[in-house]
């Protein structure tokens, strides 16, 4: 049991706890979760981390040597204090100092991005489909976008502790004003609520991504091709930064409208558009791991 793996993640409603085996054979001894209930504070956070770990040692038998977790936002590497998080009590916090001194355990943390990203491939879809890839970006697309990095099995966190966060690259100024303070940027253009939103302005008409989709898949809506036109035109104006600058091996493609099937084919092809190369060859491979992917990659943290 000593190769057990330990991970949790930490989200803003729920934290979810997983022991695997190991990951070489990544079967969950136990796998559980407890209520974030973030509204009652940052200390009460780190408590019901604390109960969660209680929990999985109590119906597993087997104690931790290291916790691997993944947050949202990420640690500063300078500050050692949580930063970027849409939890925003955990913003200004020293949260693996404040973990490791009231539970006794050593921490590893990752953003979400990163673990969905480590979680592919160490566990999932990449080693499956190009288990000799030594560079892997992994894309999550929903709500926002984000964006990981791994090199050779592990987490690149990077100088800033930002490695990956392609989301707040400058795509186009008509995606408007972002959270983060800037305009245009790839999650302003390219997220759902903002293909949502730009479909809002063409017809007047509130509705979700999925219905959009299937308008379009339908052909009974030209303003609902307009709007994957755009998706797939910017998905790889946008992804074309990435391989030019970092030329990985594979690229993952999570969240809710990476299952959008136009992207891997219009969206490649608006890819081979844009970079520095005369032709694709890097592939968009589709995760393999579902929701599980943030949590078994907390866990690959301290594999």
């Amino acid at each position: 049991m000593n190769k057990a793996l330990w991970g949790i993640d930490l989200g803003g409603t729920k934290i979810e706890g997983v022991i695997l085996e190991s990951v070489d054979n990544p079967t969950p001894i136990i796998r559980t979760r407890v209520d974030t209930e973030a509204s009652k504070g940052y200390d009460h956070v780190i408590e019901q981390i604390g109960r969660l770990i209680k929990e999985m040692e109590k119906q597993s038998g087997v104690k931790p040597a290291a916790v691997g977790m993944g947050t949202p936002g990420v640690l500063d590497p300078t500050l050692q204090t949580m930063k970027n998080a849409n939890t925003t009590i955990l913003n200004g916090m020293p949260l693996q100092k404040d973990l490791e001194d009231r539970l006794g355990l050593p921490f590893v943390l990752a953003n979400d991005a990163n673990c969905f990203a480590l979680a592919e491939t160490r566990l999932g879809v990449v080693k499956e489909k190009a288990p000799f890839a030594r560079l892997v970006f992994g894309i999550i697309m929903g709500t926002g976008v984000g964006g990981g990095i791994v090199m050779d099995g592990k987490v690149w966190n990077g100088r800033h502790g930002i490695g990956g966060e392609w989301g707040h690259n400058f795509l186009d100024e008509s995606g408007g004003p972002c959270y983060c303070g800037k305009v245009g940027c790839v999650e302003t253009v390219i997220s759902g609520p903002a293909l949502e939103r730009y479909y809002a302005s063409l017809t007047g008409n509130k509705i979700k991504l999925k219905e959009i989709a299937s308008r379009h898949r339908a052909g009974s809506d030209p303003d609902a091709d307009k709007t994957i036109e755009r998706l797939c035109h910017f998905f790889g104006k946008g992804v074309s930064v990435i391989t030019n600058m970092l030329d990985p091996d594979v690229i993952v493609v999570g969240g809710g409208v990476g299952n959008m099937e136009d992207i891997y084919t219009r969206g490649l092809s608006e890819l081979g558009r844009f970079i520095f190369n005369p032709r694709v060859e890097v592939p968009l491979l589709k995760p393999s791991l579902g929701d599980s992917a943030g949590v078994f990659g907390a866990a690959a943290l301290v594999a």
